[in-house]
């Protein structure tokens, strides 16, 4: 009777949750499009995968601001995982921006 060998594959560890991202801008100010590029340089230095953005122009959907109370723009709103965070402005200071997103210690 023959047996099967049975090779033990190391399992993976789970994936830590994405940061979920929504940045509120109003296309075309000067603020909002510094925002946008501190952002990017920001999520490029990160974990691919590690986050999911939408960028908002409150301008093309002022209901959607409205609804998720935003007053001020550029803003961005942690979503997820908890706990929740908002930053208001053009998010030039990295580090406030990755300890407000849980992405530094």
């Amino acid at each position: 009777m023959s047996r099967k060998k049975v090779i033990a594959t190391p399992r993976e560890a789970p994936a830590a949750p994405a940061v979920v991202l929504c940045l509120y801008v109003a296309e075309g100010a000067p603020n909002s499009l510094q925002a946008v590029a501190n952002l990017a340089a920001i999520c490029k230095g990160l974990p691919p995968r590690s986050f999911e953005l939408e960028v908002v122009d409150v301008l093309t959907d002022p209901l959607r601001a409205l609804a998720d109370g935003i007053l001020v723009t550029p803003s961005l709103n942690k979503l997820s995982p908890s706990p929740p965070a908002r930053l208001v402005g053009n998010l030039s200071d990295r580090g406030t921006v990755l300890r407000a997103l849980g992405l530094q210690t």
